[in-house]
């Protein structure tokens, strides 16, 4: 196993340096597996390994990190929204690596996720207390390690017209699980997320998002995707 953590940045650069800093002192013996990705933010950041020529949006910068990281010899993607934080202790890389080869004893595994705190939106990444792992339908995806040999197999991200990405996570994590893949979200690390915290700052950015993203889940989980959505967030199997 080779594991890429890849932060997105744009926008607030002290922010992205806040979970980059994490991660680089929570994983000192890691730093050339650490990246910072900026999807050509108005405020460039000093430390990213490549800028953008132009913004990709999550969904367009996901599609370019799975092949230039599949390009550098990396099997799994930590790809990491700029708003998480980190509130379990260190290390996080390398913890999150034996994770996933203690969870591929069970099964193959597709998507991983830390838990959250909170999450208004899918309440199967909110941390169980006492509970080791939760093996779900699909994964919120905040800050998602993903198996690139599963991206693969599922036959890609399908992206469609949805550069915004808003609903790709959930498709492609889906999808990895009903071909057989395991998707967990871990309580043993766990991160706290400032929804849209970098999003609210483009002007229109939701409104547009959220319209892609209506279209892009009605043609794949159809109009009742929510409904779909509300089912779909029952676990299959505590740790």
């Amino acid at each position: 196993m080779r594991l890429a953590v890849c932060i997105l940045h744009y926008g607030n650069a002290e922010m992205t340096g806040k979970i980059h800093r994490q991660f680089a002192a929570g994983d000192p013996g890691h730093g050339d597996d650490i990246y910072v990705l900026d999807n050509n933010s108005p405020s460039p950041y000093p430390g990213a390994f490549l800028r953008l020529p132009e913004n990709l949006f999550w969904g367009g910068a996901l599609e370019y990190a799975v092949t230039a990281f599949a390009a550098m010899g990396y099997t799994h993607l930590w790809f990491c929204n700029n708003d998480v934080f980190f509130l379990s202790d260190p290390p996080y890389l390398s913890r999150a690596a034996q994770r996933l080869r203690w969870l591929e004893k069970k099964g193959r595994v597709g998507l991983y996720s830390p838990a959250a705190t909170a999450n208004p939106y899918h309440r199967q990444m909110v941390r169980v207390p006492g509970a080791e792992c939760t093996r779900v339908r699909y994964i919120d995806g905040i800050a998602p390690i993903i198996s690139l040999e599963c991206v693969n197999d599922v036959g890609g991200l399908d992206l469609g017209e949805n550069r915004f990405g808003y609903g790709v996570d959930v498709w492609l994590s889906h999808r990895a699980a009903q071909a057989g893949w395991n998707v967990w979200v871990d309580h043993t690390i766990v991160l706290r997320h400032k929804y849209h915290e970098t999003a609210k700052d483009a002007p229109g950015f939701l409104n547009a998002a959220g319209l892609a993203e209506k279209a892009y889940l009605d043609a794949r989980l159809g109009p009742d995707w929510r409904g779909a959505l509300a089912t779909l967030q029952e676990p299959l199997e505590t740790l």
